[in-house]
């Protein structure tokens, strides 16, 4: 099947024009002659648009397009922390519903900018990766879905959840049934540029950290910043203890960290939530068979990538408009931090 970095090779030109002619781009400014020589060479190696392909359960969508999957995460960080894991996840289920069955997953950190790709259709991306560095690794590609991550809203498909918002009802909780000392245990957010990797502060440090100012709650020292794994949960939490003036509750920004903080607790003979309550965020498996069962913010990950891919076939057959889908959270109380206050509510 004749490709857009076959019409380009044979034109002379970038894939990138071609594929801006193709889709009658206005905007491009070439000559009318590049234009008709494209086009007469897209003609000659009987080139068939995507949309054109092939159809999935009888509508117009298109089963013979090739999809690209790029992972800003290593496997071992997929583990360690399985939030991104069941998006990749629901991303293949939903290709296998719609009858897609030509995907290349690409691990970010395995590319680099000077390695193009031409013969992908559409790429959804799962996490913070500037836009530079992936239209540089995916020339010719018109269809790109950001998953976790929203850099331009006015050109590109994004799925995210409003993590304001969820942490606003966590502390809606914790306050509303008397805590007022709340201490924050989170990681660092990273962006993948084209030379480098930008740690930069997550929302949900943000969020909370406005909050409880507004609330004139917030106390700096409460803050403890690591990776989003496990063991900095645990670590984290020891040094909370060791510095002293331990908060009576904590939010928590991932369940594996929340479950090494439980440990950490356990060891120094404090109960949660009767001594210290929890609340973290995902709500994976694990949560509900914690120690202590977790109170958490429920994220409907899988479903973030099945709308991924429905998203990315409608741009495929057309769609102009870029879409911004905000998948709602909802807070599962469960024992590490229940209805009421069991000690040291008050300052």
């Amino acid at each position: 099947m004749t490709t857009i970095k076959d019409i380009a090779i044979r034109s002379k030109v970038s894939s990138s024009t071609v594929s801006r002619v193709l889709n009658n781009d206005e905007t491009l400014s070439v000559t009318k002659e590049t234009r008709q020589n494209i086009l007469q060479v897209a003609e000659e190696l009987k080139y068939i648009p995507v949309k054109k392909r092939g159809t999935i359960n009888g509508g117009s969508n298109t089963s013979k397009a090739k999809i690209g999957i790029v992972l800003c995460q290593s496997f071992e960080e997929e583990l360690s922390d399985p939030y991104f894991l069941p998006i990749r996840q629901g991303i293949e289920y939903e290709c296998k519903t719609q009858g897609l069955s030509d995907i290349e997953v690409f691990k970010l950190q395995n590319l680099n900018s000077s390695q193009s790709r031409s013969d992908i259709d559409g790429l959804i991306v799962i996490g913070r990766a500037n836009p530079e560095l992936i239209e540089k690794i995916s020339i010719g590609t018109q269809h790109i879905i950001y998953i976790d991550h929203c850099p331009n809203e006015k050109k590109y498909d994004s799925i995210i959840i409003d993590f304001k918002k969820a942490t606003d009802e966590v502390l809606d909780h914790l306050l509303g049934i008397g805590y007022k000392q709340i201490g924050y245990i989170g990681g660092k957010a990273v962006e993948h540029c084209i030379n480098e990797s930008l740690s930069i502060r997550d929302d949900r440090q943000t969020s909370f950290e406005n909050r409880m100012k507004k609330e004139n709650l917030f106390n700096y020292d409460n803050i403890h910043i690591g990776d989003f794994t496990m063991t900095q949960g645990y670590e984290l939490m020891k040094f909370a203890l060791k510095q002293g003036n331990l908060p009576n509750a904590f939010f928590i920004a991932s369940d594996p960290m929340a479950i090494g903080a439980l440990r950490a607790l356990q060891e120094s003979n404090l109960r949660v939530p009767e001594d210290v309550a929890i609340v973290s965020f995902n709500d994976i498996e694990m949560a509900s068979y914690a120690s202590t069962p977790l109170t958490t913010v429920k994220v409907h990950t899988e479903e973030m990538g099945r709308v991924g891919v429905r998203l990315l076939i409608e741009r495929i057959n057309g769609r102009k408009i870029p879409l911004k889908v905000i998948v709602p959270t909802e807070l599962v109380i469960r024992e590490s931090c229940g209805n009421e206050i069991k000690k040291g509510g008050e300052e």
